[in-house]
C-alpha cells in the first residue's frame, strides 16, 4: 500500500510513472466520465444541424432543425395518427441530422426529401406521414452542423441578412431621390423653348396623320403662352450633378445604379478591409453629401447662400452616425492561430477608430503550448488578449462564445450587427484537429463547461457602466467555479453509485492527446480514499496534503469506468483557468470583491449599532407606561422581511437584477412586478428542476429552490444537493 501511495504521489509531484500499476492514458481513447452519454450526437436531439433561413416577419436568421421539426410535428400530430406521424418525423429528423454530421450540405428541403425516399419507400403509412410534414415545411433554409465552417457561414449569413435589410432601405432613398430630382429637372425643360420647338413637339407627338399638323404653330403659341421663368443654370447644374452621384454610386446594388457591380464588402484580413474603406470614404462622403442635398432639394429648401458654404466642408471630419448607418458595414474573418503582429495592430486601430467593420475572429485550438515553455498552456492566448483589448477601447461590441454555442448567443450576434461602430466576435471553433477523438460540437462545448472559452457579451449600447454592458448570460452555473452535474455509475458489487461532478480545465485538457503524459491510469484495485476530485484540490489555498491526490472520472470506448491521476503542473494550470473564470465572474457582477467587502462593512456597522442599543436605552429617561415601546431595528427588519420555510420557494424581489435568465426558462412560473423585478409567480407553472436551473442561472444569487413539490420528479437527489448552494 506504501508503495502505490508512494508511486502516485511521485506522478503527482514530477509527472513521472515509477510503477507499473500506474499506465499511460495514450491511446487507451478515454473521455471524461460526463461524455459517456454523447458519444454518437446523431441519436441525439439537441440544437444542431441549424437551418440558416431569410425573410422572416421577426426578423430571425437561424434556426435549429429540432426547432422546425417541431413547429411542423404542432401542426400535423392530431388526432388518432399523432402518435404515429410524430414516430415518423422525427425517425426523418435523425436521418437528417445523420447526413449533416457526414457533411451533406443543401437546403433543408434538399436533405428532407433525400432522407425521406427511402423511408417512404418501404412503407405507406411512414410515406403518409412523411407528406403530411413536408406539405407543412413552410421555412427554408442551407443546413450547416458543428464544424469548422459554421463560425463563417453563420455569422456570414446573419450580417447578410442584415445588409439586405439596409440595401432595401438605402434604394428606396436614392430611387426617391432621384425621381424627384428628375422630375423638377423635367419640369423645367418642359417650360424651356427647346421642349416647344417643333421638333420637339413632333418627336413627341407619336404616330398619326403629321403632315395634317402644324407644328411649328403650335411651338409659337406655346411659347408665347409659357410662363418666362426657369431654373438658374447654378441649381440645374447641381440638380443633374446629384442625379449622376446617386446612379453611379457602387455601395449598394439599386434600382436607379448606372455604374453596374457594387462593392464587395467580405475580407479576409484587415489591411485589405481598411484599405477598401480608406479608398471608398471619398465617395462614401459624396453620397451622403448628395442624398442630403437632393432632400433639401425636392422639399424647396435648398438655398444657396446659406447652403453652399454649409456642404462645402461637409464630410471633413468623417461621417455621423446617422449618414454611416446608409451604408454597408465591412466583414472580416480573421484566424487567431495565423494573425501576424501587424494584423494585430491594425484590429486595434479598428477598434479603436469606431470604423464599421465587424470582425469574426475563429480560434480553432484553445489549448496550445505557450511560447514561454515550461509546460504552461496558453488557454486560448490570442482571442483572450484581443478580447480584452477591444472591449479596453469601451466603444467596440465584444461578443465571445464557442460554436456549440453560437444558436443560444443569436440575439447578441444581431445587437453587434445593429451596433453603429466596430464589433469583435471572438469563436472557438471546436475544429481543433489535435482532439479528433472528440467531434467539433463536443470540443466547443467542453471548453465552455471548463470555463476554457466562456461566453460573455460587451456591449457599449446597452448603458454607461459594466454592470450594464457587460453580461456572462448563457454560461453554466455562472455563480461556481466550475459546472456540476450528477454522474451515475455501477461499482464492482454491480451498485448504482451516484456523484455529482465538476467539470474542470483538467477533463477538457485529458481530450487531448498532446498532453496525455499529465495523466496516469490507476488500476481499478488500487482505488482509495487518497484519489480525491480536481475540483476539491484546485480549491485548497495551497499544495495538497501528500494523502489528497488529484483524479478524475474517465470512460473508455467500452463506457468501462476508469479513474485517472493528474499531475500538479496541470493542477496550476487549472488554478489559473479558475483565477481567469473568477475575473471574468466580478465584471459581470457575480461575487464581486468590492461589493462583498462594502457588504461586509456595512453589515458589520449594523451590528456594531445593535450592540449600542441597549446601553443607550438604558441611559434615556424611561416611556410612558401607556405608550408602546418602539419597534427594534431587528422588529422592524423582520417585518420587512418575513421569515420563510427552508422548504419554500421563493426569490429575494428586491435584489433582482431583471437579467431575464429565469423568465427564459419558465416565463409562467417565473415573472415581473410593476418594477421589473422577478418574482415566483406560480410555483406549480414548473418542475424543481427549472427552479434549481434558475438559481444557478441567477447573476446575483437570489433564487432559492427550497423543497421540491413533486417527490416523484426524476433526478430529485442530485437536484437537492445542487439546490444545496441555494438555500
Amino acid at each position: 500500500m506504501e508503495a502505490d501511495l508512494q508511486a502516485q504521489v511521485t506522478f503527482y509531484l514530477t509527472g513521472k510513472k515509477t510503477d507499473k500499476q500506474l499506465g499511460a492514458v495514450a491511446g487507451l481513447g478515454l473521455s471524461p466520465a460526463l461524455f459517456c452519454a454523447y458519444r454518437d450526437l446523431t441519436q441525439l436531439r439537441y440544437d444542431f444541424p441549424l437551418v440558416l433561413v431569410t425573410g422572416q416577419k421577426d426578423g430571425s436568421y437561424v434556426e435549429p432543425l429540432s426547432g422546425l421539426i417541431d413547429s411542423v410535428l404542432d401542426k400535423v400530430a392530431h388526432g388518432n395518427d399523432a402518435d404515429r406521424i410524430r414516430l415518423h418525423v422525427l425517425r426523418l429528423e435523425q436521418d437528417i441530422r445523420t447526413l449533416a454530421a457526414s457533411g451533406v450540405q443543401g437546403k433543408l428541403s434538399a436533405l428532407w426529401d433525400k432522407a425521406a425516399r427511402p423511408l417512404a419507400a418501404t412503407d405507406k403509412l411512414v410515406a403518409d406521414s412523411l407528406a403530411r410534414a413536408r406539405a407543412n415545411l413552410k421555412i427554408d433554409g442551407e443546413l450547416v452542423d458543428c464544424d469548422e465552417q459554421l463560425p463563417l457561414r453563420l455569422l456570414s449569413h446573419a450580417w447578410g441578412v442584415t445588409q439586405l435589410q439596409r440595401s432595401r432601405k438605402f434604394d428606396k432613398i436614392v430611387s426617391h431621390l432621384v425621381l424627384k430630382l428628375s422630375d423638377i429637372l423635367q419640369a423645367d425643360f418642359a417650360n424651356s423653348a427647346a421642349a416647344k420647338s417643333a421638333e420637339n413637339l413632333k418627336s413627341s407627338f407619336g404616330t398619326g396623320p403629321m403632315d395634317q399638323f402644324d407644328f411649328a404653330a403650335m411651338s409659337r403659341l406655346l411659347t408665347k403662352a409659357a410662363p418666362k421663368t426657369q431654373l438658374p443654370k447654378s441649381r440645374r447644374h447641381r440638380l443633374q450633378g446629384l442625379i449622376t452621384v446617386l446612379q453611379s454610386q457602387q455601395f449598394f446594388p439599386s434600382a436607379a445604379a448606372t455604374s453596374g457591380k457594387a462593392y464587395s464588402y467580405a475580407f479576409d484580413s484587415c489591411a485589405s478591409a481598411l484599405k477598401a474603406y480608406s479608398e471608398r470614404r471619398p465617395k462614401a462622403i459624396a453620397l451622403a453629401k448628395a442624398i442630403a442635398i437632393g432632400e433639401l432639394e425636392i422639399k424647396g429648401e435648398y438655398n444657396e447662400s446659406k447652403h453652399d458654404a454649409l456642404f462645402e466642408s461637409f464630410g471633413e471630419n468623417g461621417l455621423d452616425g446617422a449618414a454611416r448607418a446608409l451604408f454597408p458595414d465591412y466583414l472580416v474573418h480573421l484566424r487567431a492561430a495565423e494573425l501576424p503582429a501587424s494584423e494585430q495592430g491594425l484590429l486595434s486601430d479598428i477598434v479603436s477608430a469606431d470604423l464599421p467593420i465587424k470582425v469574426l475572429l475563429q480560434t480553432d485550438d484553445v489549448i496550445e503550448a505557450s511560447a514561454l515553455g515550461n509546460g504552461q498552456l496558453a488557454l486560448a492566448l490570442r482571442s483572450r488578449r484581443l478580447a480584452s483589448m477591444a472591449m479596453g477601447m469601451n466603444e467596440a461590441f465584444v461578443l465571445q462564445s464557442p460554436s456549440s454555442h453560437l444558436l443560444q448567443v443569436r440575439q447578441q450576434i444581431q445587437r453587434g450587427l445593429d451596433f453603429a461602430g466596430p464589433a469583435l466576435y471572438s469563436v472557438f471553433s471546436g475544429a481543433s484537429a489535435k482532439s479528433a477523438s472528440l467531434s467539433t460540437y463536443l470540443s466547443a462545448a467542453a471548453a465552455l463547461e471548463s470555463r476554457v472559452f466562456p461566453v460573455f457579451t460587451y456591449d457599449p449600447s446597452a448603458g454607461q457602466d459594466w454592470a450594464a454592458r457587460f453580461s456572462l448570460a448563457g454560461n453554466p452555473q455562472p455563480q461556481l467555479d466550475w459546472p456540476v452535474q450528477a454522474f451515475s455509475y455501477q461499482d464492482a458489487r454491480s451498485q448504482t453509485v451516484s456523484a455529482a461532478v465538476a467539470f474542470t480545465l483538467a477533463d477538457f485538457v485529458a481530450c487531448d492527446p498532446r498532453y496525455s503524459h499529465h495523466f496516469a491510469s490507476v488500476a481499478p484495485a488500487k482505488w482509495n480514499h487518497t484519489l480525491v476530485p480536481v475540483a476539491d484540490i484546485v480549491a485548497l489555498p495551497g499544495r495538497a496534503p501528500i494523502d489528497q491526490l488529484p483524479s478524475l472520472f474517465m470512460v473508455d470506448p467500452q463506457n468501462t469506468l476508469q479513474r485517472v491521476i493528474v499531475d500538479e503542473q496541470l493542477i496550476r494550470e487549472a488554478r489559473r483557468c479558475r483565477s481567469l473564470w473568477r475575473s471574468l465572474q466580478e465584471l459581470g457582477g457575480i461575487h464581486n470583491s468590492h461589493a462583498e467587502q462594502l457588504l461586509a462593512r456595512e453589515k458589520a456597522a449594523w451590528q456594531a449599532e445593535l450592540r449600542q442599543q441597549p446601553a443607550a436605552a438604558a441611559a434615556s429617561e424611561p416611556a410612558p407606561a401607556t405608550l408602546a415601546p418602539a419597534p427594534t431595528a431587528t422588529a422592524a427588519a423582520a417585518e420587512a422581511e418575513p421569515e420563510r420555510s427552508p422548504d419554500e420557494a421563493y426569490i429575494e424581489t428586491m435584489r433582482c437584477s431583471t437579467c431575464n435568465e429565469c423568465t427564459q426558462i419558465n416565463g409562467k412560473m417565473f415573472a415581473y412586478d410593476s418594477n421589473q423585478q422577478a418574482y415566483i409567480a406560480d410555483v406549480k407553472a414548473g418542475t424543481f428542476a427549472q427552479l434549481v436551473e434558475a438559481a444557478e442561472s441567477c447573476q446575483v444569487s437570489v433564487i432559492h429552490p427550497g423543497k421540491p413539490l413533486n417527490p416523484s420528479e426524476p433526478g430529485l437527489e442530485e437536484l437537492l444537493k445542487r439546490a444545496e448552494l441555494f438555500a
